[in-house]
């Protein structure tokens, strides 16, 4: 399914493949790969409320900033809560980013390999195959709770209305 009208990046619109999630949705699942090469899935994560922020690339200034600001965020939050980065950077520039930016609670994830999270989430950008810079909160049981696409990928996310739904899960 190809979407547009949803994103751009400096100005100009780009497509979006996949589904659109939206609160109540079962969360599906997907199979992402961790800096040693492990596969991850949802279920990985069962039990637990999971916020994931999505990014295009982890080598870019507003990339960066929303994984640091998720990083430090996930220090605040209590142990059912995980906190994870998806992006279609390779594992080995995750392993490094992560190393060198002193990244160590939220867990950064790569969907380079089959673009499993990109394709069930809906955030799959067709022309660049990269994953528009989103975030996701799932519950416990696997409901998305809360979606948030950002229009202008080149703009940082809404940190504090994610933080509001959060707050309200647990």
């Amino acid at each position: 399914m190809e979407r547009t009208d949803i994103i751009k990046m400096k100005g100009n619109a780009l497509t979006l493949l996949g589904p659109a999630l939206k609160a109540g949705d079962r969360a599906p699942d997907f199979t992402v790969l961790d800096a040693s090469l492990a596969p991850k899935s949802l279920k990985d994560f069962g039990g637990k409320v999971k916020v994931l922020s999505v990014t295009p690339s982890l080598d870019t200034p507003v990339c960066d900033l929303q994984l640091h600001w998720f990083n430090e965020d996930a220090a605040s939050q209590p142990a059912d809560v995980v906190v994870m980065n998806i992006s279609m950077d390779l594992p080995f520039a995750i392993k490094r980013f992560c190393a060198t930016a002193g990244i160590e609670r939220a867990l950064a994830l790569s969907d380079h390999r089959d673009a499993s999270f990109g394709s069930a989430y809906g955030v799959l950008i067709k022309e660049l195959r990269l994953l528009a810079r989103s975030i996701f909160i799932i519950d416990k049981d696997d409901v998305v709770r809360y979606v948030q696409i950002v229009p202008e990928q080149t703009n940082e996310p809404d940190y504090e209305a994610a933080l509001k739904a959060l707050k309200e899960l647990i």
